[in-house]
């Protein structure tokens, strides 16, 4: 491909991360077609340079290439399902947040209509697209990978985790599962805090740093799990972790504890199963297990 023949792509759904998926292409000179369910999303596109499909059909013809961001793995399956005819023997990259099974039910949907498929999962919020610290993963086909890598980089840092669509997906809900706790936890401290009259604002100027500094030792804890080596030197006790003053806290704040109770009946479950001298790194083989049980235990 020289610099003057630029892979037309045909883009459906434009919520605001298709919003910005599309005027990344339209900006590297990309012939972009585009469809959205309510066509006024467009408009600020095709002021651009984009081209508007009034269908479905009309859109995936055009290109070689189909993107699609829809809303979920049932939004692809209803748009994509009654024109399977027109994507045979084309390229289609799913950037539709789904669960790792949902992609690979997908893949096989694809597979039997001669579409090859790779499933992406997107590291960033919509104002990241195609600036520093935006990264896509990816999963299923390699050919399509390898062959619109060029398109895809224009988003991100793009990583190919190999033929198995589903991968994409499990590690971008693996990552968006620690960010989220992370954030609650924050929201948790907030909480007890401002129960004495210290503003959120506050409390997150001294705590970013602090938590910053504390994702370092996620390689550490990284390195005892895959060893499974939690009788090691220098790891904090199961029995020192206990979280029963963080709860009691929260209850005395009037603060609900529900975000640090469930890690505090892991480390319990633990200590009673007799492991409290191991490390504070062994709840995850208590996740592993797949046990439940979120009881508050002070």
């Amino acid at each position: 491909m020289t610099t003057n023949q630029k892979t037309a792509v045909s883009l459906l759904g434009l919520g605001a991360m298709g919003h910005a998926l599309a005027a990344a292409l339209i900006d590297a000179g990309h012939p972009t077609t585009i469809w959205n369910r309510t066509p006024g999303k467009a408009d600020a596109l095709v002021a651009r340079g984009a081209k508007l499909a009034s269908t479905v059909r009309d859109a995936v013809s055009v290109s070689p290439l189909v993107v699609t961001c829809l809303l979920d793995h049932g939004s692809v399956q209803e748009t994509l399902g009654p024109v399977a005819d027109v994507m045979a023997h084309r390229s289609l990259v799913n950037l539709t947040t789904t669960t790792p099974n949902q992609a690979r039910e997908f893949a096989s949907w694809a597979d039997d209509h001669d579409v090859a498929y790779l499933d992406g999962g997107i590291m960033a919020v919509p104002a990241m697209i195609g600036g520093p610290g935006s990264a896509i993963l990816y999963s299923g086909s390699s050919t399509v990978f390898g062959d619109h890598k060029p398109v895809l980089d224009l988003w991100g840092e793009s990583t190919y985790f190999g033929p198995d669509a589903g991968m994409a997906s499990l590690y971008d809900l693996a990552m968006l599962a620690s960010m989220y706790v992370m954030f609650g936890g924050f929201m948790q401290g907030a909480a007890m805090v401002g129960a004495a009259g210290v503003t959120a604002t506050e409390f997150a100027s001294r705590t970013t740093p602090f938590l910053a500094a504390m994702t370092a030792g996620f390689s550490g804890f990284a390195a005892i799990i895959d060893a499974k080596n939690y009788t090691g030197e220098g790891q904090q006790s199961l029995e020192f972790s206990d979280l029963g003053k963080i709860v009691q806290t929260s209850i005395d704040q009037g603060v609900s504890p529900d975000i640090i109770a469930p890690v505090q009946a892991l480390i319990r479950r633990q200590i009673a199963a007799g492991h409290g001298k191991e490390g504070f790194s062994r709840i995850f083989e208590e996740l592993r297990a797949g046990k439940k049980g979120t009881e508050v235990m002070a």
